[in-house]
C-alpha cells in the first residue's frame, strides 16, 4: 500500500499542482530530470518565474532537487505517496494535448543537445579508455558473469555507486521499477543521463554524490553495485561499509574489479590507486561490513586477445531476513 499523507499534506500537493505551468512541469519530470535553464528553454519562461513554481512543488513534497557543481536537477519525488500522486494526475493527460505536444517537442531537442555534449566528451576520452578496455577481460563477459550472479531471484531496486556511463543502470533498467546512479564527476553524469534517455529508462536517474557518504536512507535498496570504482579509492573498505548500509534486508552487494596485477602505469597515468584487489581482501571488508560472501570468481582474459588483467567479482548478502514485515537476523 502506498503511503497515507495527512489531510494538510495532500492538500497542499493538490494545491501545487492545480496550476498550468506547475502540472506542465511535473507532466515533464515525468520524462526527465531537469534543470533550470532546460525548464525556461522548453517552457519559454523566465528564469525567476521557473524557479518560484520549481519551489512551491519543492514545498509540497512533490519534486526534489539535487545539486550537481553549481547545477541543480530537479525530479520526481521518490516518497512513495507524493510520487504515486505525480503519475496518477499526469496519467490523465491527453499525450496528443497540442501544449504538452510541443514541450515534449522541446524536451527532445534538450535531450539531443545532452547527448551530443555527451558524445563530445567520450569522443575526447575514447582512445585511452578503448586503450584500458584491451587490458582485461572482455566486457561482455563480465556483464555475462554479473548477470548470472544476480540471476538467483528477482529485485525491485538498485543503487550503482560511482556508476560512470551508467551501464549497470542501463543492463539491469529494464527488469527493476527503481535504479540510482551516484557519482562525484560532472561529466560522468553527463554520459550516463544520455546513456538514459536514449535507453528510454525513465525508472532510473543519477545524481551528483559521495561514495563514502550515500545520501540514502539506511535498508534503501535490493541490490548495490559497485563496479570497476574500488581501485580508484583510498578506502575501499569503508565504501563497502557505506554500501552495506543502504541494502534492505537479504540485499545483495555486487563488487567487481581487477584481480592484482603489474600494470605500474595505471596508477601513474590513470589514477588507479590499487593495482587490483586479492580475493580474500575484498571478501574481508564484505564480512567486516556485515555481509555474508556467498560468491567469488575471476574472469580471465579470452586466449590469444591483448588482456593481460582477471576481473574479479565478489556477491555478498545481507544476513538479515524479512519475516511478517519484521526485520529479523537470520
Amino acid at each position: 500500500m502506498s503511503e497515507r499523507l495527512s489531510f494538510q499534506s495532500l492538500n497542499a500537493a493538490l494545491r501545487a499542482v492545480a496550476e498550468p505551468t506547475r502540472l506542465r512541469i511535473l507532466a515533464l519530470l515525468t520524462e526527465a530530470e531537469l534543470t533550470v535553464s532546460d525548464l525556461m528553454e522548453i517552457l519559454r519562461q523566465s528564469q525567476p518565474r521557473i524557479s518560484r513554481h520549481l519551489k512551491l512543488l519543492s514545498e509540497a513534497g512533490l519534486i526534489e532537487r539535487h545539486r550537481e557543481g553549481s547545477w541543480a536537477f530537479f525530479r520526481v519525488a521518490d516518497s512513495e505517496g507524493r510520487a504515486d500522486i505525480v503519475r496518477a494526475l499526469t496519467d490523465f493527460l491527453d499525450p496528443d494535448d497540442a501544449t504538452l505536444a510541443r514541450d515534449r517537442e522541446r524536451l527532445a531537442a534538450v535531450r539531443q543537445a545532452r547527448a551530443a555534449a555527451a558524445q563530445d566528451y567520450f569522443s575526447a576520452h575514447a582512445a585511452e579508455w578503448d586503450r584500458i578496455r584491451k587490458l582485461h577481460a572482455a566486457d561482455e563477459a563480465v556483464e555475462r558473469a554479473i548477470v548470472e550472479a544476480l540471476a538467483d531471484k528477482p529485485f525491485r531496486s538498485l543503487l550503482d555507486l560511482g556508476t560512470g556511463t551508467g551501464r549497470m543502470l542501463e543492463l539491469f533498467g529494464p527488469q527493476i521499477e527503481r535504479g540510482l546512479g551516484i557519482d562525484l564527476s560532472p561529466a560522468m553524469l553527463s554520459i550516463a543521463r544520455a546513456r538514459l534517455d536514449r535507453a528510454g529508462l525513465k525508472n532510473c536517474s543519477v545524481r551528483q554524490g559521495d561514495i563514502y557518504d550515500v545520501a540514502v536512507p539506511r535498508d534503501s535498496f535490493d541490490v548495490v553495485i559497485i563496479h570497476q570504482v574500488l581501485h580508484y579509492l583510498e578506502d575501499g573498505a569503508r565504501a563497502i561499509r557505506e554500501a552495506a548500509r543502504v541494502l534492505t534486508p537479504s540485499g545483495r552487494l555486487l563488487v567487481v574489479d581487477f584481480a592484482p596485477h603489474d600494470l605500474e602505469f595505471l596508477r601513474e597515468e590513470h589514477a588507479h590507486h590499487r593495482l587490483g584487489f586479492a580475493g580474500e581482501t575484498v571478501s574481508q571488508w564484505l564480512a567486516s561490513a556485515g555481509l555474508d560472501v556467498v560468491n567469488h570468481r575471476n574472469i580471465l582474459p579470452e586466449p590469444g586477445s591483448e588482456g593481460k588483467v582477471a576481473v574479479s567479482i565478489w556477491l555478498g548478502r545481507d544476513p538479515r531476513i524479512l519475516l511478517a514485515g519484521r526485520r529479523e537476523v537470520a
